[in-house]
């Protein structure tokens, strides 16, 4: 890989410099400054070095950064195209992506179908609001209700709110209970919705209210009044957690950003009777455990049915990276919002809905689910492996399908800057947890070659502490 400038400015001519320290060895020997010395072992011995200070990726970031307001805390590689389960970065870099914009391209990047789809209607009708009907809104409606039903899941579920995200579906989702809660106890009373913690629903005001992290609560206080916070998986504190003052509960089946746990069976099943003595809506949050991951088009679809939800909340995986969510309801809490209630502009515009179609149809393919399955078996042999090499690191493998979870007893930061500079995405969740959901069309040869590299990271991360600085803010909520 050709050094860059600042190293070249160091010595008499690239091609000189390169021949004369061609080796480490040769590096190390020579008088050159140590800063410099370890920037030429960086970029002669990895594949994908991080972007330095000088390069062409470092001028665009720093001439747009001034611009943007400061959310985000991100690497320096920026991504310009990608393919299937690669990217590619601006100075041409492949990198395997184990990510999937977290948990969002299940199809992959740049799907071609869905490109053809994309341009066909872009090139025929894009938005006309929600002032009047389109062919797609309601196809897409249709179509949620039915693999639903057909896959096991909700199965009282028969309409379907559109929307542009999952933070909008959670916030309707919320409404809806609300309004529930309305209609049962004029007064007012029955108002109280009920969630995790470490659940992760979204950063809007309702969503943030109903993710207790307080980080991310704080700067935004006071929340909305009405919520409260039990433990997952306590099946004793459930009675006292939701009473008749509840009128929704929200939850995720396997928490995502919270370290991909899981809720029991058990649990959920309780969780589920005690609802219904209460009269409370029970919300699944399935926005990134959703449509395939598990290996069923509902991570909620291997319940039972007395344990299945009122609503189900969806996005991420529904548009395959372009912005859609949508809120599925029974029809007792259907029968409960008007005209009026609530909208959206954008939510359910053809070019959208008519692109998740395609999506969810595709995503509840038997074939496709089966296939989530047996990968899962492929990356969960090679973490039993990477377990046995660090036990003292490795302390548990969770989750199910193609979301999983690798928890660590040591910070992952830097785990995650050496796989990336060897060529892999990967991120976090939780606490001290490497979070695996690459895109569920991943080859077995796709994981093999991601795993080989990770398990590298690893050994460079936990042989030499000193050797690779950590990556900050990999995550939703940290």
């Amino acid at each position: 890989m050709a050094l860059r400038s600042t190293v070249f400015r160091l010595s008499v001519t690239a091609s000189r410099f390169t021949k004369r320290y061609a080796s480490t060895a040769s590096v190390q020997a020579s008088n050159l400054p140590d800063g410099v010395k370890d920037a030429i072992k960086k970029e002669t011995s990895l594949p994908n070095p991080d972007p330095p200070s000088d390069s062409q990726t470092a001028r665009l970031v720093n001439d747009q950064l001034g611009y943007m307001v400061p959310t985000y805390v991100r690497p320096m590689p920026m991504f310009h195209k990608a393919e299937g389960c690669y990217m590619w970065d601006v100075e041409n870099r492949k990198y395997l992506d184990f990510t999937a914009g977290i948990a969002v391209n299940s199809l992959g990047h740049c799907d071609p179908e869905m490109a053809k789809l994309m341009y066909q209607q872009a090139s025929t009708l894009i938005h006309t609001s929600n002032l009047y009907h389109n062919p797609w809104t309601g196809s897409l409606s249709k179509l949620l209700v039915e693999k639903t039903i057909e896959a096991g899941g909700m199965h009282t579920a028969s309409k379907v709110f559109i929307c542009n995200s999952g933070s909008e579906a959670n916030e309707s989702a919320i409404k809806f209970a609300r309004k529930v809660g309305k209609t049962i106890d004029e007064s007012g009373a029955k108002h109280e919705l009920v969630s995790f913690q470490n659940s992760f629903h979204g950063r809007t005001m309702g969503s943030l209210s109903a993710t207790p992290n307080p980080k991310y609560q704080k700067p935004f206080s006071p929340m909305l009044p009405g919520f409260k916070y039990g433990k997952y998986n306590d099946i004793a504190g459930i009675e006292s957690l939701v009473t008749d003052k509840t009128c929704g509960v929200i939850i995720e089946p396997i928490q995502g950003e919270g370290g991909v746990n899981v809720a029991s069976e058990e649990f959920l099943i309780a969780l589920a009777k005690r609802c219904r003595k209460v009269g409370a809506v029970l919300i699944y949050d399935e926005i990134q455990c959703g449509l395939g991951r598990t290996g069923q088009l509902w991570a909620h679809a291997a319940l039972p049915k007395e344990a299945h939800p009122d609503i189900i909340s969806t996005a991420k995986a529904l548009g395959n990276g372009f912005p859609i969510g949508a809120t599925i309801v029974n029809d007792w809490v259907a029968s409960k919002i008007v005209t009026g209630d609530h909208g959206t502009t954008f939510g359910g515009n053809p070019l959208a809905t008519r692109l998740a179609h395609n999506i969810v149809g595709r995503l509840a393919d038997a074939k496709l689910q089966k296939a989530v399955l047996e990968k899962e078996q492929l990356f969960r042999k090679h973490f039993a492996r990477i377990q046995q090499r660090f036990p003292e690191i490795v302390s548990g493998i969770r989750g199910r399908g193609l979301i999983l979870g690798l928890q660590l007893t040591a910070d992952p930061s830097p785990v995650i800057t050496a796989a990336r500079e060897r060529g892999l995405l990967v991120i976090t969740c939780g606490t001290n947890t490497l979070r695996f959901v690459p895109p569920l069309i991943i080859s077995e040869v796709e994981i093999e070659e991601g795993m080989a590299i990770l398990e590298e990271a690893m050994a460079v991360v936990f042989k030499e502490p000193e050797a690779v600085k950590g990556t900050k803010g990999q995550q939703e909520m940290s």
